[in-house]
C-alpha cells in the first residue's frame, strides 16, 4: 500500500475538489493551455465547438471543452513562477494522486502544457508583433531551487556558460528544455530561443520607477550573451517555472509567446490583442492538426 499524502499537504475543499484551482480529475483535459490573464480564457474557450466546464476560483479560471473530437482545457494561471507552482502541482495531483485514498496512483498520465502568453524581446531584430517559441527556459526567480532534480550534462554545461557571462551575483538560474515532443509540432512554425524566467515586472527585468535597480545592465548582459547554438531571445515571468514543473512531474510542456515589446529597441505594439489573437489562432490549429 502506498503512503498516504498528508491532508496538510494536499489540501482539498468540502467538495473533493484541489484546493487552489477549485477542480476535480475529470473537469480536465490533457491538453491545457495556460494564460496568465483570466480575460484571456474566454477568447481561447471562444474557439471550442462546445464547453462542458467552466469553474472559477480566485485568479484561476478553468475552461474545458471540444474542438472537433480534441478535449483541451484553458486555465488563467495568474502572473509568476509562484502561480505556477501552485496551478502544475494541482493539475498533476489531479491525475496521478487518488483524491479519495490520498495515494499515488501506479499509472501516471501525463498531461501537454501549452503556456500562450506575451514576451518582450532581447534581439533587436526580433521584432514587435511577432511570435516564438521557447528552446528552453532560464530561471532568475528561484522557483526549481527547491525542489530536487537532476541536471543532464548538455544543460548544466548551457547553464554554466549564460550563468559565467551573466554574473549575476545574487540569483542562482536554473535551465530547463522544452520538455517532451510538443515543441516538434511547433519547429516547423515559429523560430525558438531561451527564454528568460523574471520574478517581476520592473526591477528584474531592467525597470526604474522610481526604486533604483542594482543590476542596470541586465538588459545588455542578456541580450548579449554568446553561445555556440542558441541566444537569450525574450524573457517573461513564467516559462522557466512551466518547464521545470513540468519536467520534474513527468509532463510534456511549450511555451508560446507572443512579442509585445523589444526591450533593445524600446519598441512597444500598436495593437497587442492582435497578435495575441493570432498566437491564440495558430497554436489551437497546431494542437489540433
Amino acid at each position: 500500500m502506498n503512503k498516504q499524502i498528508k491532508e496538510s499537504e494536499l489540501i482539498l475543499n468540502d467538495d473533493g475538489s484541489i484546493y487552489h484551482l477549485h477542480l476535480l480529475p475529470d473537469d480536465i483535459a490533457d491538453t491545457i493551455i495556460l494564460v496568465g490573464d483570466q480575460d484571456r480564457v474566454p477568447l481561447v474557450s471562444g474557439y471550442f465547438d462546445k464547453v462542458e466546464v467552466k469553474k472559477h476560483k480566485r485568479e484561476f479560471v478553468t475552461h474545458t471543452g471540444f474542438i472537433g473530437k480534441k478535449r483541451l482545457s484553458v486555465i488563467s494561471t495568474g502572473i509568476g513562477t509562484d502561480n505556477i507552482d501552485i496551478v502544475l502541482n494541482e493539475l498533476d495531483a489531479l491525475v496521478n494522486v487518488d483524491l479519495n485514498t490520498r495515494e499515488i496512483k501506479q499509472q501516471q498520465t501525463v498531461l501537454t502544457f501549452v503556456r500562450i502568453g506575451t514576451s518582450g524581446a532581447l534581439q533587436p531584430d526580433l521584432g514587435v508583433d511577432s511570435i516564438l517559441i521557447s528552446s528552453h527556459g532560464l530561471g532568475l526567480d528561484a522557483l526549481l531551487n527547491f525542489y530536487d532534480y537532476e541536471e543532464t550534462e548538455d544543460i548544466f554545461d548551457l547553464r554554466s556558460q549564460i550563468e559565467d557571462q551573466l554574473d549575476l551575483l545574487f540569483i542562482n538560474p536554473y535551465l530547463f528544455k522544452a520538455p517532451g515532443n510538443i515543441i516538434n509540432k511547433f519547429l516547423s512554425v515559429y523560430d525558438g530561443g531561451i527564454t528568460a524566467t523574471c520574478c517581476g515586472f520592473y526591477a528584474p527585468q531592467g525597470r526604474t520607477l522610481r526604486a533604483e535597480t542594482k543590476y542596470e545592465n541586465l538588459i545588455r548582459k542578456l541580450s548579449q550573451i554568446k553561445l555556440a547554438e542558441h541566444r537569450i531571445t525574450n524573457f517573461e515571468m513564467e516559462t522557466a517555472g512551466i518547464y521545470g514543473m513540468a519536467a520534474v512531474l513527468g509532463h510534456e510542456a511549450l511555451s508560446v509567446n507572443a512579442i509585445l515589446a523589444n526591450r533593445v529597441t524600446n519598441t512597444f505594439s500598436k495593437k497587442p490583442e492582435v497578435i495575441v489573437k493570432q498566437a491564440i489562432e495558430k497554436t489551437l490549429e497546431v494542437l489540433i492538426a
